[in-house]
């Protein structure tokens, strides 16, 4: 048993500060949690000072991607680095995560994070909890087909590919569920697809639309024949009409969402993941960084349309969750850095911090598949909570700063304690 106590807890349901209160946690999990004068502490054979901080649920990240990269170029710096290489930085962006409060993540695609989930489970690596979809499924010139590249070496079903990012390449309902099959195969948390074309892919834009309504709902019913769910690149409004209609449970970007497809994301209870850090970096950054012409006015086109329909949809009631979509770099799209997406929720959408401190933990969790299990900090749910100097409610740019996580805590599991310091 392990007492946290003299603690200030934010509860994310109601949006509001529990005082003098303690938590009691047994192995991985919360047993009791309240007040100092409602906890029984005597069973308690370790005690950790809140210092009067306070204490949150662990943020997640629902929409990333863990490639190693580093210079912010998804164009040409995997085609120069060795994927060994790649992989020892993604390693280290773990670390940085954990360091940043990061509990959890979704891996909205790609081969690295699916490789490293275990030795994160099994306490090799320090890290959050990785959710991961692997190889996501793109159609034939579709935004997960590398189009600059020889198919052999975009299709991870081919030997040929070591890079971060390859793509299980599928036409026709047949093919779609193969593929489905593949990707389950492989061991994935859930299955990323791709119904619009998107920004750093050469030749689409994100209006195109990509899979056809049965081939999405195709992948959707393989998915939930093994218990699990689909997860959308979608920025178009055609296609993600045709995502919600398919029966896909995650929309991530949702970039030109009209009244349809707000009206659909209520009706179907999907989670809309907006990533308007990764659009931040773009404008920001990205002909610093090098990225090509095609990307950065694919991404001003976007732009114009972004914030505004995200805010529209949070507004009429749509359930939004935090992911920057960020895939590591150093000046930008860097790991340990993710927090900005719970800033940008309240400054470019307009949300109360309570709000975007809930879509980064609740409406997150939900996006992970795994809000039975964490996202709040209640009896029976994971011990999965980090201690913080000062308070997000009043200024969620506090997130930012590392050196203000005093402590993060995942499944009972000390991965960082800078109280006794204090």
């Amino acid at each position: 048993m392990l007492l946290i106590d003299n603690a200030r807890v934010l509860d994310v349901r109601k949006g509001v500060i529990v005082e003098n209160a303690r938590i009691l946690v047994n192995g991985k999990y919360i047993v009791d949690i309240g007040t100092s004068g409602s906890v029984d502490a005597s069973k308690a054979v370790d005690v950790i000072d809140a210092r009067g901080k306070l204490v949150m649920p662990g943020l997640i990240d629902a929409h990333m991607h863990l490639s190693g990269l580093r210079t912010g170029d998804v164009v040409k710096e995997p085609l120069l680095t060795s994927y060994e290489t790649m992989v020892a930085r993604a390693v280290k962006d773990l670390e940085a995560l954990a360091e940043a409060g990061f509990t959890t993540i979704v891996d909205a695609g790609g081969l690295i994070a699916l490789g490293l989930k275990q030795a994160v489970e099994e306490g090799t690596l320090k890290g959050p909890r990785i959710v991961a979809a692997g190889a996501p499924l793109s159609q034939t010139f579709g935004h997960g087909d590398t189009h600059y590249l020889p198919l052999d070496l975009v299709d991870v079903r081919s030997r040929l590919v070591m890079r971060p990012f390859g793509s299980l390449i599928c036409d026709g309902v047949d093919e779609c569920r193969k593929a489905a099959r593949y990707a389950l195969r492989m061991g994935s948390d859930f299955i990323k697809i791709f119904t619009t074309g998107g920004v750093l892919s050469q030749r689409d834009r994100p209006e195109y639309t990509q899979f056809t309504l049965e081939e999405i709902k195709a992948i959707v019913e393989e998915a939930k024949a093994a218990g699990r769910f689909v997860h959308a690149h979608a920025e178009g409004d055609k296609g993600i009409i045709n995502a919600l209609l398919g029966g896909v449970k995650v929309i991530a970007h949702a970039d030109m969402i009209d009244d349809e497809g707000i009206r659909l994301a209520i009706e179907k209870n999907a989670v809309v993941v907006p990533t308007l850090a990764v659009s931040e970096h773009i404008l920001t950054y990205g002909r610093e960084l090098g990225l090509p012409d095609w990307a950065l006015e694919k991404e001003s086109f976007l732009f114009q349309y972004h914030v505004e329909r995200a805010r529209k949809a949070w507004r009429a009631g749509v359930k939004l969750a935090t992911g920057t979509d960020f895939w590591g770099g150093v000046k930008a799209f860097r790991h340990g850095d993710n927090a900005l997406e719970i800033v940008l929720f309240v400054e470019k959408i307009g949300m109360p911090p309570a709000e975007a401190l809930k879509a980064a933990t609740i409406n997150a969790a939900e996006v992970a598949g795994l809000s039975h299990v964490t996202g709040s900090l209640e009896k029976g749910k994971l011990a999965d909570l980090i201690i913080v100097d000062g308070n997000p409610l009043d200024n969620p740019r506090i997130l930012l700063d590392k050196d203000r996580i005093l402590f993060v805590m995942k499944e009972g599991k000390v991965l960082k304690n800078k109280l006794s310091s204090l």
